[in-house]
């Protein structure tokens, strides 16, 4: 059985956690890798775990006692590339669960992710949104492009606000060829420098996918009584907030409205939006996200 996020968030050593989620996970982005006609062998790597073992050359085992894999080009490479959005309200915690909270969800949901396109042989790369500035880690294969993400997620820490959009700008010089594109945000800055990228990101083609993050007292307004909430991007006692009994269903419906534009933006541009609580299973919300778009049109 999957360990619910109340385990997982425990677990420090993203390795664990996404052995155990991929452990539950029974499809890829994509189709995968194309056969026949247009398909050349590429090169031998070592073996990692996580490769097919349809793909180890069996002949090479027996005259260098060692497990290889097999590595195909194919006529056209679809990247992954993955957005972080580490800023400052993404530090936000639940109330349900002891150490959790959005960045934890939103970097390990992505590094599953990356595990997935490495296990699927394609190349990824990573994009994380904090301070300002948009940090890249330019797209590679294999194993060690895999550690190198996830040491880039393990640095990532909630801070100050997302960059503005000449820097955005800057950061969609990567996507050169068609890619699949894996934003995790919360959505609070909406419109916002993250969501023109992303909307200029479909415009040229990619494939687009959003994660929307919330915490369950973001969605009910079950936040504790009595307590002061500072709008961890804002300066200034003019973030200072106090949500009272009376105020509650009048939150909801900001809430509601706020989810509702994002969502009717996401089908404007044919963004395929997924929304999730950080209290849902990790797998569960993975299956959805990895889910490819429906066509244009059709409900999500």
């Amino acid at each position: 059985m999957l360990p619910t996020p109340a385990l997982l968030a425990h677990a420090a050593n993203l390795d664990l956690v996404i052995r155990h989620v991929l452990a539950g996970l029974g499809h890829g982005i994509h189709a995968g890798r194309e056969r026949g006609a247009g398909v050349e062998f590429s090169e031998y790597r070592a073996y990692a775990p996580g490769d097919e073992w349809r793909r180890v050359d069996w002949k090479l085992l027996a005259r260098a006692d060692r497990y290889y894999v097999r590595e195909a080009e194919r006529d056209s490479h679809v990247a992954a590339w993955l957005w972080l959005d580490a800023s400052a309200s993404m530090a936000e915690p639940s109330y349900a669960v002891p150490g959790l909270d959005k960045l934890w969800f939103a970097r390990t949901a992505l590094a599953c992710v990356a595990a997935v396109a490495q296990r699927q042989g394609d190349a990824f790369g990573l994009v994380v949104c904090a301070d300002g500035r948009a940090e890249v880690t330019p797209a590679a294969r294999g194993p060690r492009q895999l550690q190198r993400v996830l040491a880039a997620f393990t640095r990532a820490a909630a801070s100050g606000a997302l960059p503005a959009a000449d820097a955005m700008k800057t950061a969609l010089r990567i996507a050169a060829a068609p890619a699949v594109v894996f934003a995790a945000s919360d959505c609070l800055d909406w419109p916002s420098p993250l969501s023109e990228a992303l909307q200029r990101l479909r415009h040229l083609r990619h494939d687009v996918r959003l994660l929307a993050l919330r915490t369950q007292a973001e969605v009910d307004g079950s936040f504790p009584s009595g307590v002061a909430y500072r709008d961890r991007e804002s300066n200034g006692s003019e973030g200072l907030h106090r949500l009272l009994p009376t105020d509650r269903a009048a939150y909801r419906d900001s809430v509601f409205d706020h989810f509702a534009g994002v969502a009717a933006h996401c089908r404007q541009h044919d963004i395929a939006l997924t929304q999730a609580r950080i209290e849902e299973p990790l797998e569960a919300v993975l299956r959805g996200w990895l889910r490819p778009p429906a066509a244009p049109g059709a409900r999500r």
